[in-house]
């Protein structure tokens, strides 16, 4: 059994788009959109400290989701750290929950979340939250005002860590 001319050429076409795909995507690392290379903030062969919404830090008005996407792929044992003032006259309290499945993350239900951080534990370096399990998704969200900055869709996003590959 041998080949014909038509499987010979499938063969061709099938190489040939392989290495074009490969050529096209030379240089890409998995989970470092937008970013190329070894220039993305969170490719380090150690566990990060980020926080969350860099000088911005927890605020309303700040589209966390976007935050998130830009700065992943967030690693296992990478720990975010919440930055946000107290509460005064002139500025809106805020929380941090850990929300405990995707139902609850889109409909911002606080009912099942778990307090990480109440109103005044962002102030000064902030507070700390490692992310301990790999593949699960967490899911953030600011609970104050019976989660009205939830539900805006800005003081929301989550990550799913994933184990660091060493080079």
């Amino acid at each position: 059994m041998g080949f014909t001319i038509a499987q010979g050429l499938m063969l061709v076409l099938l190489i040939a788009s392989t290495m074009a795909v490969s050529t096209a995507n030379k240089g890409w690392q998995f989970g470092n959109w937008p970013y190329r290379g070894p220039y993305h903030p969170n490719n380090t062969q150690t566990s990060n400290r980020i926080i969350v919404g860099d000088s911005y830090h927890w605020n309303y008005g700040f589209n966390y989701t976007d935050w998130a996407i830009k700065h992943g792929p967030f690693y296992l044992n990478d720990t975010l750290v919440f930055k946000y003032d107290p509460p005064t006259p002139k500025t809106f309290p805020h929380s941090v929950y850990l929300l405990p499945n995707l139902r609850s993350f889109i409909k911002c239900d606080l009912k099942n979340a778990r307090k990480l951080g109440n109103v005044t534990q962002g102030a000064g370096e902030g507070f700390k939250f490692v992310l301990k399990r790999p593949w699960q998704p967490h899911y953030f969200a600011c609970g104050e005002r019976n989660g009205f900055h939830c539900m805006n869709g800005t003081m929301k996003f989550f990550v799913m860590p994933i184990f660091r590959w060493y080079r």
